[in-house]
């Protein structure tokens, strides 16, 4: 509940905190936010009280961004996905595929996607692996992805349109979730 007043005026606050319960009884009960402005006699206080029922109701216009063909390891599917990340620069989403072992890059309008790290190697421990990836982000300065690699207990860095070897970046970590922020530090999730 949020309440506002005129800084000038007395208010009566018994009469504010009956109002304001008998205004959150109605929202609990109704699925529309609400706001509604109460007035006093005394001094002509003003007090505007708005609320936010707990049952909001969401009304669902999402579209299929990617995939779509059910479970699967076809460059059209996807297997158990986990982190995304979106890539407003290149009008992409690249997307954990955790039960393929795989990055997969979604552009934008596309019918399919391009593993752009692990999969095609199935899951294992090598540099060029993955093992149950569960999340995703991009260095955009290095021009890099960086990737939780779950089962392998490591966030690793794979050069985008480079020949470079990947890099172990933290080892012996259960990583759940990656970022990275504008000053390029990345912060990893340990379960």
């Amino acid at each position: 509940v949020i309440i506002k007043a005129k800084k000038t005026d007395v208010m009566n606050l018994s009469t504010v905190a009956t109002e304001t319960t008998k205004m959150i009884k109605i929202a609990t009960v109704t699925t529309d936010i609400t706001t509604q402005q109460l007035t006093t006699t005394a001094n002509n206080p003003t007090t505007e009280v708005q609320s936010k029922p707990k049952c909001d109701k969401w009304k669902q216009h999402g579209i299929t961004v990617a995939v779509g063909n059910e479970q699967g390891s076809g460059l059209n599917q996807l297997s158990v996905p986990h982190g995304i990340y979106i890539d407003d620069d290149d009008k992409s989403i690249l997307i954990a595929d955790t039960g393929n072992h795989r990055i997969v890059e979604w552009k934008y309008n596309a019918k399919e996607g391009q593993t752009i790290a692990g999969g095609n190697n199935g899951p294992g421990n090598s540099l060029n692996q993955l093992n149950f990836p569960s999340d995703v982000t991009v260095d955009k300065e290095k021009n890099a992805i960086i990737i939780c690699d779950y089962e392998n207990r490591r966030v690793i860095k794979w050069f985008r349109q480079s020949q470079t070897t990947p890099q172990i970046l933290i080892s012996n970590i259960a990583c759940g979730g990656v970022t990275i922020d504008k000053d390029g530090s990345i912060y990893a999730s340990d379960w």
